[in-house]
């Protein structure tokens, strides 16, 4: 995997990371009026385009699209951004 893939799977995991942290993650989203799914979701598409490129795996920034779009129930969008950042933080680590 080369740096480039590698760094933007790490600095989606921890994108993901923080925004699943229970009151803070939702605070930071709803003070930006929920910009900050968009802008993450817009990282998953930078980080898929380059996992694909290379041909690897990109289950976890797929399922860091879909949870873009899940993240605006509050619960439930916090499970899946805490969810997603375990999922891309092992394939990030994966040699």
């Amino acid at each position: 995997m080369s740096g480039n893939v590698r760094v933007m799977k790490w600095l989606t995991a921890g994108y993901e990371a923080f925004l699943g942290i229970p009151l803070i993650g939702g605070a930071f989203i709803i003070s930006f009026s929920w910009g900050p799914l968009v802008f993450a979701f817009f990282l998953h598409a930078i980080a898929l385009f380059l996992s694909h490129k290379e041909g690897r795996s990109a289950y976890g920034n797929i399922l860091g699209m879909v949870t873009s779009f899940v993240g605006v129930i509050p619960v439930v969008g916090m499970v899946m951004h805490i969810i997603t950042a375990i999922v891309i933080a092992f394939e990030a680590a994966k040699r």
